[in-house]
């Protein structure tokens, strides 16, 4: 997979300097495992790093990507933590009903989780607007969720593991979530 011309010519696409992304670590992290994955196997790696987008940004990159999803010779990769929850981190969302704070936290990551699997690009929008869940790769994954809608396969997404760095029981813990999922052709 190589972006085209055309696909390079909306405003939007930014092919970026290596300084850009200084600070980014998500390539670092998968890079080994991909290269392990595929042992000799020759491959081209395509980075793309999505910044933050508007949700009508992020379905026009679907809809510019999405095509690359028949092809099977193509994987994608897309890394995000979830919930980053404590003051350090400037989120404290609780709804006590749920119980102790990572219950309320478990909680919310799980509704996250599956408007994910519906595959709903504005279903997982609006949960946004109204949690503000701190997932940092809540935009790629907006991506992805338009790109699953711009292409000719169908696909499942279904989540296969979550955990927390820590159960939150105090308003001064912090914890970080995180969860896999896969994309499968059906």
């Amino acid at each position: 997979m190589s972006l085209s011309e055309d696909e390079r010519a909306p405003a939007e696409v930014v092919l970026a300097g290596l300084g850009s992304f200084k600070a980014e670590h998500s390539l670092e992290l998968h890079t080994p495992f991909i290269a392990r994955i595929m042992g000799s196997q020759p491959f081209k790696l395509v980075p793309i790093m999505v910044g933050a987008l508007s949700t009508e940004a992020e379905a026009r990159y679907g809809a510019l990507l999405g095509h690359y999803l028949d092809d099977p010779s193509n994987l994608f990769i897309i890394s995000s933590d979830f919930c980053h929850w404590g003051r350090r981190f400037s989120y404290t969302f609780y709804d006590k009903t749920k119980g102790p704070i990572w219950k309320s936290v478990q909680w919310l990551d799980e509704l996250g989780m599956r408007i994910i699997e519906k595959g709903d690009p504005e279903a997982f929008a609006e949960y946004q607007r109204e949690y503000r869940n701190t997932i940092c790769g809540r935009h790629p994954i907006g991506v992805l969720l338009n790109m699953l809608h711009h292409c000719a396969t169908k696909f499942s997404v279904a989540f296969n593991s979550y955990d927390q760095s820590s159960h939150c029981e105090e308003l001064t813990d912090s914890s970080v979530s995180y969860a896999a999922a896969t994309v499968t052709a059906v």
